[in-house]
């Protein structure tokens, strides 16, 4: 068993990872920046080791830091959470060489899909469908790409995340600039260039599946929607995925599992896969080899603590359980409340909370990391927390996140909530008629 964790991360992943380890007597160091030393999570963990200056590049995203801290903490395992170094094999091999144990996957798992076109490769020996494209090196290829797979298009970088160097092209006239800025972004964001040309589907789902494994086996926990999204960045997640034919959510569930089981997988991960919306043919996309930004709403309808599964793997334990014990209940909606004035295109509003006024009761919980007093710095994403809603169904569900986003406030800084109440009021979403074009096609007043 683990006895002492370090959670080389902030914010309100790094507060709900310390409630889990705490829960099962795992004692908590928070490997904090120096922006950090005062948050909520600094305040909740057991210990405070600094890992650096404010800079995501001079602490979070730093390896040698990282491991400098997590040994000098005494730490015998190390959470990396979402984001930062989640996926970095690097961070994985260099654990394994200090003795600390890397809550998350093999590196050779994260070797397989930390990369799109070897993730792609993976994902045909493992006998997964995928979208019509290829890697592009240069304009001459990605012309030659763009031929075989038509138009619309998207051009995405090959060690992309979080819409990333990602730009959609719709008609050959475009395709030389979009080139351009797609590799400029990739290039700034990842330190690599490259990118790939893949087919766009015009109406499509964003529809991933929760998997767990322990090496040897492997199982599903359902499916997740994450079609409403801004400049592909996700807003609202919801489970189970609805509207979906039973057999086609049964095939996707099955092909998240084969690949699970292909890669010997460890921990938790997610595989994602887009799914046409009027033929629903799905196509694998990728692997995220780590704990997702919207994991509470498979644990609010399994009733599955999927930090504790991620460190009873690490400590060396086998799942125990199996598919047959997942049965998943009633309906789960996700919104991301950001710290930005989304009218205004967005913009980040970082600050302190004068006042942060949560909604409590049946049905609805709340990750965050903001309370009174509580900061949003500008180094990081804006993340202020997530309201996670359970009902019976998914009207139930809707009708608990409405009336808990009418007793939010936030003083102090702008937030997202007001985008979410219109969403929430909007009769496509309310019948489930969404897909990736639905944020483009809002009615925001």
């Amino acid at each position: 068993m683990i006895r002492r964790l370090l959670i080389a991360n902030r914010g309100e992943i790094a507060f709900r990872v310390i409630r889990t380890a705490k829960r099962l007597g795992i004692e908590t160091v928070l490997g904090a920046s120096e922006a950090d030393l005062n948050s909520a999570a600094a305040w909740l963990a057991d210990h405070i080791v600094k890992v650096g200056p404010a800079p995501s590049a001079q602490s979070y995203l730093d390896v040698a830091k990282v491991i400098a801290a997590t040994k000098l903490s005494g730490a015998d395992a190390l959470h990396p959470g979402y984001g930062f170094l989640s996926e970095n094999v690097g961070l994985a091999r260099a654990c394994a060489e200090a003795g600390i144990a890397f809550v998350g996957p093999s590196s050779s798992s994260l070797e397989a899909m930390g990369d799109k076109l070897m993730a792609r490769k993976v994902g045909i020996e493992a006998g997964l469908p995928v979208v019509p494209g290829g890697e592009a090196g240069d304009k001459e290829e990605a012309r030659r790409r763009a031929q075989e797979t038509g138009y619309p298009l998207l051009l995405k970088a090959v060690s992309g995340g979080g819409g990333k160097g990602m730009k959609r092209v719709d008609n050959e006239s475009q395709l030389d600039g979009q080139i351009d800025l797609a590799m400029a972004e990739a290039q700034a964001s990842f330190g690599d260039p490259r990118i790939y040309v893949e087919r766009f589907i015009t109406s499509g789902r964003h529809i991933e599946v929760q998997v767990l494994g322990d090496g040897v086996n492997a199982i599903h926990l359902g499916t997740r929607d994450c079609s409403i999204q801004r400049r592909f960045q996700k807003l609202v997640e919801e489970a189970p995925a609805a509207l979906l034919p039973d057999d086609k959510r049964t095939a996707i569930e099955q092909a998240a599992v084969d690949l699970a089981k292909f890669l010997a997988y460890r921990g938790a991960g997610t595989v994602e896969f887009l799914v046409d919306a009027v033929t629903f043919d799905f196509y694998f996309l990728e692997m995220n080899a780590r704990i997702q930004v919207e994991h509470p709403v498979t644990e609010a309808i399994t009733g599955v603590d999927l930090i504790e599964q991620q460190l009873l793997v690490a400590a060396g334990s086998k799942l125990a359980l199996t598919q047959e014990m997942i049965r998943p209940r009633g309906h789960a909606i996700e919104v991301r409340i950001n710290a930005e004035n989304w009218r205004e295109d967005f913009q980040p509003s970082p600050g302190r909370a004068a006042s942060a006024k949560w909604p409590a009761g049946e049905g609805i919980r709340v990750d965050t990391h903001i309370f009174n007093g509580g900061l949003v710095p500008p180094f990081y994403d804006s993340l202020a927390g997530k309201l996670i809603v359970h009902g019976n169904d998914r009207a139930e569900a809707i009708e608990r996140l409405t009336a808990a986003l009418s007793v939010f406030e936030l003083e102090g800084m702008d937030s997202t909530a007001g985008l979410h109440a219109i969403i929430a009021a909007d009769p496509r979403f309310r019948a489930g008629d969404v897909d990736t074009r639905f944020f483009g096609n809002l009615n925001n007043g």
